[in-house]
């Protein structure tokens, strides 16, 4: 989208929300704040058909401008407008953000796109499974219209549009400015890498985080933000600023990469640091990297004149014992000794409460690291038991209420199936649709209880694979998760059911049942599998018991 807007509509939040209105979910969120404040320019709206096409084959918009991410907005396909229709793109609290000309409504090739985008379609990869299972089968494409920008709470003073930033630049007299980009902690390894940068290029620095969508897993931004923060009043006054980029990463490897140095020129920076594998997912199903690890600085360096900014490769930095400092990895000799703690060392040590060496990492960032692990400490957990009807899961989960209860003398929530029906899912049915639907109201609920700390357990025969994996991933985000599958044979099953229910489903008086006329996805990879024929409920439970125990969390 590259129409000039200066004669555009601005529209008031009343008119706007006369409009028929969009709920935007979060990656939508966030790619509409930057198309809106600039960081998205040259981009004024959704890609329309033509547009999206060129970007993916061929990282560029219909006219020719270097763009290399699809900036869309996917919809279920029962969304009725159509081209030349206004809507109100508006916040999950109905806050209107901006209105929408419809330009282009369009089916797009998921599988071209991940192809093209992300090199795989191999769903281990983050980007790609997002497309490929969350994204909705219809595009809609079309220009935007600023209502009132996002309105944050927390660390406002760090939260910049890209001519304000231009603007302190200036008013500082900065006139290089090398951009970082981060989605983890600085630890010394970092900081030696952005410090050596910016005294080669003479250059201050921009400390540029993303705020927005991360990889799963990833330490919360709240942390990282103060950490950053305690960094640079400690060690890099007067010479970095700290921005805040709410950006929705695809963790797209090289293109991610060139896309982030095209952000980074729009938020004013001359310089930016492209790392070893900037933005990659990791390893795929077969355990081999994504991408090589200069394909990222590679992509940039060939883009570097057209987007106007000098690359400045990363060079991975080692620790030297006998020097007692980080050398780049090409300057090593033979003779030195190399120190190095891996993330996964560095995480049990944490985790542990013992000393982490001062050559890694700064007192700074550890304190509030451990404030982090202290408070992961205190998350709550939700055990998920899932499998047929008649198979047992409640009668675990109860049992396993019960020991908690003695044990810990903590409240649960219990969250059963038949028990949620009544209540929270009243007037639902059982069509895939709202089956999920029940699931997705039981995730949310036991989110918030882990949220807060507490305990939920749930108990529902959650057929379908894909609804199981959003809740596990919505409740990760803030908990613990534990997934029990009650493999209970359904012969065994059909034996216990008093209300006769199987019968009447093999005699097709009940349609839509789940194990006799309708599907029941095995569960992949759930932390316990128990069948009631062979183990008793109380011994299951026992058994959660005490890995949940193993957890900490008390």
């Amino acid at each position: 989208m590259t129409v000039d807007d200066s004669t555009q509509k601005s529209y008031s939040p009343a008119e706007a929300m006369k409009l028929p209105q969009l709920v935007l979910t979060s990656r939508q969120f966030f790619d509409l704040e930057l198309i809106l404040n600039g960081g998205f320019t040259p981009l004024k709206g959704f890609l329309n058909e033509v547009d999206y096409i060129r970007v993916v084959k061929e990282m560029r918009l219909a006219d020719g401008t270097l763009w290399p991410m699809p900036i869309v907005l996917d919809v279920s396909a029962d969304v009725p407008y159509v081209v030349g229709n206004q809507i109100t793109l508006i916040d999950i609290y109905n806050n209107p953000i901006a209105v929408m000309t419809i330009e282009s409504r369009y089916t797009p090739n998921k599988s071209e796109e991940v192809l093209q985008v992300y090199g795989t379609e191999d769903q281990t990869h983050f980007g790609v499974r997002s497309i490929l299972s969350d994204t909705k089968p219809v595009y809609l494409g079309g220009t935007v219209s600023a209502v009132a920008l996002p309105q944050y709470q927390d660390f406002v003073e760090h939260r910049h549009r890209p001519e304000e930033l231009k603007k302190m630049f200036k008013e500082k007299g900065w006139n290089k400015i090398i951009a970082f980009q981060t989605r983890n902690p600085m630890h010394r390894a970092h900081f030696e890498i952005v410090d050596r940068s910016a005294r080669e290029h003479d250059a201050h620095i921009l400390i540029h985080p993303v705020v927005g969508m991360t990889k799963e897993g990833d330490i919360d931004y709240v942390t990282r933000v103060r950490s950053y923060q305690k960094l640079i009043d400690a060690r890099l006054k007067d010479r970095a600023l700290l921005s805040l980029l709410p950006l929705a990463m695809r963790m797209a490897g090289p293109r991610e990469a060139l896309w982030h140095a095209l952000i980074r020129k729009n938020y004013g920076a001359t310089h930016f640091i492209v790392g070893r594998d900037h933005a990659g997912p990791g390893k795929d199903a077969r355990g081999v990297p994504f991408y090589g690890p200069y394909d990222a600085q590679n992509l940039v360096k060939q883009f570097e004149k057209e987007i106007g900014i000098t690359v400045v490769p990363m060079r991975e930095m080692a620790y030297v014992q006998e020097l007692d400092s980080y050398l780049p990895e090409d300057e090593v000799k033979p003779e030195h000794t190399v120190m190095s703690v891996s993330g996964t060392e560095f995480r049990k040590k944490l985790f542990a409460g013992e000393k982490i060496p001062e050559w890694f990492s700064f007192p700074e960032v550890i304190e509030e690291l451990e404030r982090l692990v202290s408070a992961e400490k205190r998350k709550g957990i939700v055990i998920f038991f899932t499998g047929l009807s008649g198979s047992g899961k409640s009668t675990i989960a109860r049992s396993l209420q019960a020991i908690i209860n003695e044990k810990w003398a903590r409240p649960v929530t219990m969250l059963d199936g038949d028990v949620v029906r009544k209540h929270l899912s009243k007037g639902l049915g059982f069509s895939r649709e709202d089956r999920d639907t029940n699931i997705e109201r039981i995730g949310f609920v036991a989110s918030e209880v882990a949220r807060h700390g507490g305990i939920a357990i749930c108990a529902a025969i959650a057929p379908f694979a894909e609804a199981r994996l959003k809740n596990r991933q919505l409740i990760g985000n803030v908990g613990h998760y534990v997934e029990v599958f009650v493999d209970t044979p359904i012969e065994e099953c059909e034996a216990r059911d008093v209300k006769g229910l199987y019968a009447k489903a093999r005699r097709g008086e009940l349609t839509g049942f789940t194990g006799v006329n309708d599907p029941y996805e095995v569960p992949e990879n759930p932390e316990f599998v128990f069948d009631t024929t062979t183990q008793d409920a109380r011994a299951s439970a026992l058994e959660v018991f005490h890995y949940i125990e193993s957890l900490g969390i008390l």
